[in-house]
């Protein structure tokens, strides 16, 4: 699904022609690379190399945990009804007899994936960083200044004088 723009670009509505209109470049996440094997999968395959989408690794990475690990959402839920003596959460909702047990695992879930979208998928922002610096007092602001002047990532000074 990711070889159409239709759903990995935001579809915008353009008033001349009336219509909507998916039209973008694709992040890097849903563009096809070449990936190396490790030689202990590549003994097994055969192949040297792999293309995938990686959008596909992260999609392998959500289903595993999903699998694996979603169901405990479910045993610590119920572990916790019963520390506190509770029937089930048909009480939250009434007249729904435990709509809210059905969702047991999906809290675990929602938690993972926030916490996986923003520590691998979402890179950082230029705008957030800059947010950032300008909250620092100005003595740890001249501090970072002088590292990337050092490390050659800024001109220094003197030289933007002349």
């Amino acid at each position: 699904m990711s070889g159409w723009r239709y759903f990995v670009c935001p579809v915008e509505f353009n008033n001349d022609s009336n219509r909507f209109q998916v039209d973008c470049e694709p992040l890097e996440l849903f563009q096809l690379q070449d990936y190396t094997l490790p030689s202990v999968l590549e003994s097994f395959t055969g192949w040297t190399k792999v293309r995938l989408y990686p959008f596909q690794i992260h999609s392998l990475a959500l289903s595993s945990f999903a699998s694996i690990m979603g169901p405990f959402g479910g045993f610590f839920a119920s572990d916790f009804k019963t520390s506190f003596k509770i029937k089930d959460y048909a009480n939250t909702i009434p007249g729904h007899d435990g709509i809210m047990d059905r969702f047991d695992c999906q809290y675990l879930m929602a938690t993972f994936v926030n916490v996986y979208i923003a520590s691998f998928i979402r890179g950082p922002d230029p705008s957030k960083v800059i947010q950032q610096l300008l909250a620092l007092r100005i003595d740890q602001q001249l501090h970072i200044f002088n590292s990337l002047t050092e490390k050659g990532f800024l001109p220094a000074v003197e030289d933007v004088m002349a």
